[in-house]
């Protein structure tokens, strides 16, 4: 996965549908979650299109799996992964998210109904990394 300075490198550069299409490219990127992980206990309540974000088992470094019925949700989830995606669990749950995809300014660029679920997005990996950190 590519790193969030990456990204946000490439989006800088793009405008309008461009952003969208790199939006869907970055869902297409994500590690395959295997259907078996879509279950209740993993779906992101609050989004308007299903999102499944499943969380690996490492001590050391948090790992998501997450994937999405809809190609733009998807890559929107693949953003959020990526703030996250292989750092320490502590570093994670210290850090202010929204403030990393803050540059995207995702509320601008997309309609309220694609980025309503992003805070449950963002609250579901910090929650797992603070369990982490504290154990």
């Amino acid at each position: 996965m590519r790193s969030l300075d990456d990204i946000l490198e490439e989006y800088d550069f793009l405008e309008g549908d461009e952003r969208y299409r790199l939006l869907i490219e970055l869902g297409r990127e994500l590690d395959e979650m295997p259907a078996a992980l879509k279950t209740d206990a993993t779906l992101v309540r609050g989004c308007s299109a299903s999102v499944w974000v499943y969380p690996t088992e490492d001590t050391d470094t948090l790992h998501f799996l997450a994937d999405s019925n809809a190609a733009i949700t998807k890559g929107i989830v693949a953003l959020v992964i990526a703030a996250v995606q292989d750092r320490p669990a502590r570093e994670v749950a210290e850090m202010d998210v929204t403030a990393a995809l803050g540059p995207f300014d995702l509320k601008s660029q997309l309609s309220s109904n694609r980025t309503q679920g992003v805070p449950n997005m963002i609250a579901l990996v910090k929650e797992h990394a603070a369990r982490l950190a504290a154990a």
